[in-house]
């Protein structure tokens, strides 16, 4: 018995950037990257592959199809699920995909996975680093009109149904459905794999397939935000840096236990 996955996936700005790298383009309110900084798969969407290649290794005749959307994709970035062992890639990248509400993303990315037959499970990381709204999946299970199980450290298949453990303050819950779902899950999934050399000289070799708006029946009309952005800016910093120098170790101590009494921090 066959059994398919898809697993959704997003480029983001390198989330270890520092702030000060980055510049706001206040005409478009986005974020400009930082300069020789490229971006990176979300985290919690690798942890999604993860969760799907575990899968993989445990139920023989699994396929594992990742889907992204976006724009200005850089391929040695985001054909890492290829080369951490997933099979297929499914990509949709047109300049109107720069701005998205999640509204939109939801009704892209459905399009696109309701044109993927006999899907079985739909894997997404919890929330990308970017945004941090955690609105999408939700999004999806309602379009589609398939259970959506939350933040699973735990995934088990068993035929036609699916169990997750998912993290509590004081334990764990134990969730069940029937498939097809879709399941978010968190970091506590288990840590991304390392692709070997052997997985990233296949997935050089594995070209994505690009969809466009014809393909997923979609018009760029029918992505009028639901939400609109009103303002964006980089956090101040007030911070201030001094320097005290004293004849040693202990003495540069003693001056700096000064200061910070004179501050009414100690």
């Amino acid at each position: 018995m066959s059994f398919n996955i898809v697993v959704c996936v997003k480029q983001v700005v390198d989330p270890d950037t520092p702030s000060a790298a980055f510049n706001i383009n206040q005409d478009k309110l986005s974020v400009i990257p930082a300069d020789g900084i490229p971006p990176v798969v979300n985290g919690y969407c690798e942890n999604a592959v993860e969760a799907a290649l575990k899968i993989k290794d445990s139920i023989p005749d699994t396929t594992v199809t990742v889907v992204s959307i976006g724009t200005n994709f850089i391929m040695d970035v985001i054909k890492k699920p290829l080369s951490m062992g997933a099979d297929k890639m499914i990509l949709v990248d047109d300049p109107n995909l720069e701005s998205l509400d999640p509204f939109s993303t939801t009704k892209i990315l459905s399009s696109v996975i309701s044109k993927i037959s006999d899907y079985d499970l739909i894997i997404c990381g919890q929330h990308a680093s970017d945004w941090d709204n955690a609105h999408v999946p939700m999004g999806i299970s309602e379009t589609l009109n398939i259970p959506c199980l939350n933040s699973a450290r735990e995934i088990d298949i068993k035929p036609n149904e699916i169990t997750i453990k998912s993290s509590i303050p004081d334990g764990y819950i134990t969730l069940k459905s029937s498939l097809p779902a879709l399941v978010t899950v968190s970091n506590e999934i288990g840590e991304p794999r390392y692709p070997t050399l052997k997985g990233i000289m296949q997935a050089s070799r594995k070209t994505p397939e690009k969809l466009s708006f014809e393909n997923i029946d979609i018009k760029i009309s029918d992505l009028s935000p639901k939400m609109t952005l009103v303002d964006l800016a980089l956090p101040v910093s007030n911070s201030k840096c001094e320097i005290l120098e004293g004849e040693d170790d202990a003495d540069s101590g003693k001056l700096l236990a000064l200061k910070l009494r004179e501050s009414k921090i100690i």
